[in-house]
């Protein structure tokens, strides 16, 4: 099923139309759905490595603007749009205590979930909530996106035939270790919080 699954994908995103669902997917990321850009990322640029650094810029540059929309959301409309969300991923009891320790070390925070596992809508949602500077957050999301899907993209760009073999080879042991690092990161911020 999985390796029908990885089929599918990689014939899908080498259309035309391709660019538009990861860029769709990676603002979507940045303020509210689960799954990170690099599941549509790494695939296209496996399925088209002449265009690994144009993906790597439309998902950094869709991932802000969505990182945009979830300072919005924790800014203006918390708890029509924001608060739920969090709800939804079992943080609301210690997002208080998160905020306070947030305004002290925001732009790092910024940082560190962008680059990382950890589900970046966290803190883009509460980039607003805590009020942090809308212009050194967006700022904070170049280094936080930017570094982290240009290295993707180079990876795959450089080494793809041969990591398209390995990833083949091991998609189930892949995927799942893809899945365990997603939940483990949403984990890892329930327990910080």
């Amino acid at each position: 099923m999985l390796n029908r699954l990885y089929n599918w994908a990689l014939e899908r995103v080498s259309r035309p139309d391709g660019p538009r669902w990861l860029a769709g997917l990676s603002f979507a990321e940045s303020s509210f759905f689960p799954l990170p850009p690099d599941v549509l990322l790494a695939p296209m640029c496996l399925a088209t490595p002449e265009r690994a650094w144009k993906l790597a810029f439309i998902t950094t540059a869709a991932s802000i603007l969505g990182a945009g929309v979830g300072y919005l959301m924790g800014a203006f409309f918390f708890e029509a749009a924001a608060q739920p969300i969090i709800d939804t991923y079992g943080y609301s009891e210690a997002f208080a205590t998160f905020a306070q320790e947030y305004k002290a070390y925001g732009p790092w925070i910024v940082i560190a979930f962008g680059i990382t596992v950890l589900p970046f809508k966290v803190v883009t949602i509460a980039s607003g909530l805590v009020g942090m500077n809308p212009l050194v957050f967006m700022l904070m999301c170049v280094p936080a996106r930017a570094p982290r899907f240009f290295l993707v993209a180079g990876l795959l760009r450089y080494f793809g035939p041969q990591m398209r073999g390995f990833i083949e080879a091991r998609l189930g042991v892949l995927m799942t270790l893809f899945f365990l690092l997603l939940v483990g990161g949403f984990v890892m911020v329930k327990v910080v919080l």
